[in-house]
């Protein structure tokens, strides 16, 4: 019988776990081979330590697809003295997971905030420009950036300028879309992903290259207990109302759509979830 001592001691481990001391960083992990004509997918953060954040199905498709995940540094931060170290430090939290790295333009780009769009059309449009050249030399098969409610200015910047990007692009292109969250939850997710121990461990690991950030926050430290709940989030806002937590510990939960036609289009009926060891190929089938 589990007695009162027993959750103090589990309240006190917690509290153990978020102070560890210095932890030593290891070696980057093992690169599985890429094809060169292995299908792309393109992370565009609004932010040096998001694609470490909501990684965890980027990651599983690198390593279990071998898929060629490449991050977009949409900003490198607001703090101009900033910007070059946050750029080094995400240079090492990408080659540590073995995801590939493309600058949008020298210090990333600027003001990416829902006002700007509103106010600034010159500076806006130039951003988009950017985003689809981006699409359109990489033809990715999937993208994923921040729903329109995440909250933090940036994110939700982030968003309007990929979804603006995409409606200047050509009306043949199609892709899968993912939308992520961290700031602020998404009310409709679609698919939750789940993340082994050892994939959450990595992404602790590369997000703890992100110096300057995990000093203010440990996001790295963090990060365990937010993949915990999405689990709990995930098993009813995903699942259904009312259906049991799926049965593991870490998951990232995201909204897939298709882009076609020059518009979104729903994935499916209700939500997927994607176990350890799953079949993620089968989200990017056509039925």
């Amino acid at each position: 019988m589990t007695t009162f001592s027993s959750y103090q001691a589990i309240t006190a481990e917690y509290i153990r776990l978020l102070n560890p001391g210095e932890v030593s960083r290891a070696s980057p992990t093992p690169r599985p081979d890429i094809a060169d004509d292995a299908p792309k997918i393109l992370l565009f953060s609004p932010h040096p330590d998001d694609e470490c954040i909501v990684g965890g199905f980027p990651l599983r498709l690198l390593r279990e697809l071998h898929w060629n995940a490449i991050d977009v540094a949409v900003t490198q931060g607001s703090r101009k003295d900033r910007q070059q170290e946050r750029w080094q430090e995400l240079e090492r939290a990408c080659e540590y997971l073995g995801f590939g790295l493309r600058a949008t333009q020298e210090n990333g780009l600027e003001k990416i905030n829902p006002e700007t769009r509103k106010t600034d059309a010159r500076l806006w449009g130039n951003a988009v420009e950017i985003i689809v050249g981006i699409l359109s030399e990489y033809h990715p098969q999937a993208i994923f950036f921040p729903h329109d409610r995440d909250w933090n200015r940036t994110h939700i910047g982030t968003h309007y300028l990929v979804r603006d990007a995409l409606d200047r692009m050509d009306a043949d292109f199609s892709c899968w879309t993912v939308e992520t969250e961290y700031w602020g939850a998404m009310s409709d997710p679609n698919l939750a992903i789940a993340s082994s121990s050892e994939d959450v461990a990595d992404l602790m690991a590369a997000l703890s290259f992100h110096v300057g950030e995990i000093q203010r926050n440990p996001y790295h430290l963090r990060l365990p207990p937010w993949m915990a709940d999405n689990v709990r989030r995930g098993g009813e806002l995903v699942g259904g109302q009312g259906e049991a937590a799926p049965d593991f510990a870490f998951a990232t939960l995201y909204r897939m759509r298709q882009w076609a036609d020059g518009q979104f289009k729903a994935r499916w009926n209700g939500g997927r979830t994607v176990a350890c060891g799953g079949d993620l190929q089968q989200l990017f089938s056509s039925k």
